[in-house]
Order: C-alpha cells, then sequence, then structure tokens
C-alpha cells in the first residue's frame, strides 16, 4: 500500500513530527531491550508493545524496517550507571552460577513472555558481551577527542568539557549546572574529575567476575556505552528512531547522546520516542515498593494483588487502550474491564463470519471506506490506539445489528468490514484469538461445546426437551451462554 503521513512525537523537539527516514523506504529503529537478571514484569511489557505496534505499522505503511532491540548482559551497575556491583554478576554470585547462566535463563523468560504477548522478534538482538571490541572503539574515539580521561584504570566522559562545545541536556531539557547540584558530591569517586562524569570503562575489582582485557585495564563498558556501539554497528552514523521507557531519558539517552557527539562529530538519531510509566496505585512499580508483579505472576494469577489470572491478550489491550505517551495505572479492576473490552471486540470478529450479505443493504462500501480511514488516522497520528479501538467499538455496534438482523450490509461491504477486523484488531494492535491463554486450548472449548450444541440441536429437533434443557443448563452453569438464533445456537464462554 501507499506510504501514509505519519507524525510522531520526538522527545528531543517535543512536539509532533512529520515522520521522514534518512533513505526513503528504510528505516532503522533501535529500542533499549530488558537487563536480564530477574524475570519480566509488566514494565517490560509496555516498551515491547509499544515498539512491537510501530513496528507492524511501518511495515504496513510500506516502510522496509531494520529493528534492532538489545539484551543488557553486563555493565549495568546496582546503585547508579558507574557504581556498585553488576546485577548480573550480584546474582551469579547469590545462586553460585555463572553470570551467562543467569543472563541466559532470564533472556529465555523474556523471549517466552515476548512470544504470549505476540509481540514480533526483533530484525536483530545484539547482546551487550557480544559486542565488547565495539563498545572499547566507541571509546578509544571519544578519548582521541579529547572528551574523556583515563583514570586509575578506568575511563570517564568529561561531562563539562563536552558542554562547552555543545550541549549535555539537550533531551532531557536540563543545564548542567542544574545536574551537578543534584548529583551526589565525589565521595568514595575521587577518580572522577566532576560527580557527573560517567563512566565508558570500569576497572575490574579483584572480586569482579565479568571482565575483559582493554587497553585501559581488565575491567567491562560502562552501560551508556553499549546501545551507542551496538546502535551503530547495525544502523549506522545517523539513524531514524531509537525509543525505550521515559525513564531512559536521563541519564541513559542523554548519556547516548554525548557519547555519540563526541565521537563522531554529530547526533546518531533523528526522533527520540518514549513510552511513559506503569504505576500501581499511583507509584511506579519496584521491588523496593513491594508491588513488583512479573508476567507470569499475571498469566497465572500468583501474586496477592491479583483477583484472578490475566491472559497474555489482556495485558496487550490494556497497555494498547491508553496512549503510549501517558501514564497507565494497575488497577484489579482496569484489567478486568480491559478483558471485557478485548471480549467485546473478538466476539464481534466471530460473529462476524457467520453474517450474511443482502442485497438490499443499509450498510454499504461508504461507511467501511470511513471506518479504515479513521483507523489509519487514528495510528499515523503518534500510534493513537485508543482511539482506533473506540472506531473497532462503534464497528461492534454494527456487527451487533447485523448479528440480530436490524440491519443489513452488502456483499463488499461484509468483506470490507471483515478486513478491518483482521488488519487492525489483530496485523496491526497485534491481539489475537484465545480463551483462557492459547489457541489450542480454544479450540478444544469450541470443539466440545459445538458438539454439545449438535447434541442438543438433535434433541429438539426429537422434541426432547428434558435433553434439550439439560445440556443448556449444564452449559450455563460451566460459564457458557448460549443463545438460539434463527441460524441456530451461538455461545459463548463468561468470566
Amino acid at each position: 500500500m501507499a506510504q501514509r503521513n505519519l507524525y510522531l512525537f520526538n522527545t528531543l523537539s517535543r512536539q509532533k513530527e512529520l515522520f521522514r527516514p534518512i533513505e526513503p523506504d528504510h528505516v532503522g529503529m533501535y529500542v533499549c531491550g530488558p537487563t536480564v537478571y530477574g524475570e519480566p514484569h509488566l514494565g517490560h511489557a509496555r516498551p515491547a508493545i509499544t515498539f512491537d505496534l510501530l513496528y507492524r505499522y511501518l511495515k504496513h505503511i510500506g516502510y522496509k524496517v531494520r529493528y534492532v532491540r538489545n539484551i543488557t548482559d553486563v555493565g549495568h551497575l546496582e546503585h547508579d550507571a558507574d557504581e556498585g556491583e553488576d546485577k548480573i554478576a550480584k546474582k551469579a554470585k547469590l545462586e553460585q552460577l555463572e553470570p551467562m547462566e543467569i543472563a541466559q535463563f532470564y533472556t529465555n523468560s523474556f523471549h517466552q513472555a515476548m512470544d504470549m504477548l505476540n509481540v514480533l522478534p526483533p530484525s536483530i538482538e545484539p547482546h551487550a558481551t557480544g559486542h565488547i571490541i565495539e563498545q572499547e572503539e566507541l571509546v578509544k574515539q571519544i578519548l582521541a577527542n579529547g572528551y574523556a580521561y583515563e583514570s586509575h584504570g578506568s575511563v570517564y566522559f568529561d561531562v563539562e568539557k563536552y558542554n562547552r562545545d555543545h550541549r549535555y541536556g539537550i533531551l532531557s531539557n536540563r543545564n548542567l549546572t542544574d545536574v551537578i547540584n543534584h548529583s551526589r558530591d565525589l565521595s568514595g569517586q575521587e577518580e572522577k574529575h566532576n560527580q557527573v562524569d560517567f563512566a565508558l570503562w570500569k576497572k575490574a575489582q579483584p572480586e569482579h567476575i565479568m571482565r575483559w582485557p582493554s587497553p585501559w585495564s581488565d575491567g567491562f563498558p560502562g552501560w551508556h556505552c553499549e546501545c551507542t556501539a551496538m546502535g551503530r554497528k547495525y544502523l549506522g552514523e545517523q539513524f531514524d528512531i531509537h525509543g525505550g521507557g521515559m525513564d531512559l531519558i536521563f541519564p541513559h539517552h542523554e548519556c547516548e547522546i554525548a557519547q555519540a557527539v563526541a565521537a563522531q562529530g554529530k547526533p546518531m538519531v533523528r526522533y527520540w520516542m518514549h513510552n511513559n510509566m506503569i504505576t500501581i496505585n499511583g507509584q511506579k512499580m519496584g521491588k523496593s515498593l513491594g508491588n513488583f508483579i512479573t508476567l507470569q505472576q499475571f498469566f497465572s494469577g500468583s501474586h496477592e494483588k491479583l483477583a484472578e489470572a490475566y491472559s497474555p491478550m489482556t495485558i496487550r489491550f490494556f497497555i494498547l487502550q491508553a496512549h503510549y505517551r501517558s501514564t497507565v495505572d494497575f488497577s484489579n479492576e482496569a484489567l478486568q474491564a480491559s478483558r471485557k473490552g478485548l471480549e467485546r471486540l473478538l466476539d464481534a470478529v466471530k460473529t462476524l463470519r457467520r453474517i450474511e450479505a443482502s442485497d438490499h443493504a443499509a450498510v454499504t462500501t461508504a461507511y467501511t471506506d470511513e471506518l479504515r480511514d479513521k483507523c489509519y488516522d487514528a495510528l499515523s497520528d503518534d500510534l493513537n490506539s485508543p482511539i482506533v479501538i473506540s472506531h473497532l467499538f462503534d464497528a461492534c455496534r454494527i456487527v451487533n445489528q447485523l448479528s440480530d438482523k436490524t440491519t443489513t450490509i452488502s456483499t463488499e461491504a461484509l468483506e470490507a468490514l471483515k478486513q478491518i477486523f483482521q488488519t487492525f484488531c489483530f496485523d496491526l494492535l497485534g491481539l489475537r484469538e484465545e480463551a483462557n491463554g492459547g489457541n489450542e486450548r480454544e479450540e478444544s472449548f469450541g470443539a466440545a461445546v459445538n458438539l454439545l450444541l449438535e447434541l442438543r440441536a438433535k434433541a429438539k429437533a426429537d422434541k426432547d426437551w428434558a435433553t434439550s434443557d439439560k445440556i443448556r443448563d449444564e452449559l450455563a452453569a460451566a460459564g457458557f451462554e448460549v443463545k438460539d438464533t434463527k441460524d441456530g445456537a451461538i455461545w459463548k464462554l463468561n468470566r
């Protein structure tokens, strides 16, 4: 299909901009992936789903997309980006495992959760530990250009010097004086020239497990280096989109901008995009606050804050019902409302399969053309998924009228309406039909219920009303709602 005008909110300019990639038909997109030292949680789901929607839409409107999403398996330290103990190494010591065992175990968990959420895999998924050479080369370039210094085997970025020539704080809209005033003092960090300087390379202490040789010391790269180094490797010195959660704006993405400019003399990224947080009772989710819920706990219901288990598609729909730049507050009531909303959409899809077209139609392609355009306009307006969902809900009312035979639809409009639900529900929003967690179980439920309804239909034909009523009542007791129509019985599972 022809490329549509797409407007994206650029965090750097703080406004919506008409998206124009560097190469007309190609898009380079880099998104910060997980640090793999713990089970994936709801906070991991939001950026994954947000940028999955963008990835799907860019491809759908005609772009060739190289989507890079990294795995952080080294260099993400306990207290901040420069000090403390690497989280993966710390967990490896506690569990008496190799750090790469920890990283691989939680990488596998992340992939499993993404599959369940129907998040498409990226084009490339580089690991920080697989790109130490590239990170060392980045540090060498910054040193050669005079924006870093070596100290006791570590290398630090000279923020004040960089700020004199460029501007540190351009993404987060901070000035260096404020950053310095809100930074910790140099106590215990005497090897730095300034408390705001951040590590490009850290000398490993004797007890540190993860270490690599370098011109400066046996050590490991600073956290900020990996995305800059891997983004340049796979997408070039300048690429189109860099995304992640808004908590990464400062210091991570701010430091990425400084590193790129210091190394190559020009910015690396044209469009910066950030999704907002998920909160629980107004607080950011975190282990220290006791409100941390993993995705597997959501899927199984095995957490004290959960009233029930929530399917992966309910979680996905819950996230898509809010615009990616708005805060989403978790509650059982909100998730239950999302489950019902999702069921409403999926019921409409199933109902459409039974609808028959009419020669004298009230609903024509004029309606479906307008509906399609509204949905495209919403996605082209900074990925406004809530508006798309509202348009689809409006279409559900038409589907119900068609099912009740209070209106009619032409053959062309019926096929167009089916395609609209397919395109926006499944291809772009990434939803899929499921029951209790998967398509296979849904098919099994469907086959069993349909068999019972066939037996009920035979009992009714034989005027065996007792058997017919018993099947209906038993299905109702098991949570299945059966409705008799002119075309036969239809059913759905109530939860």
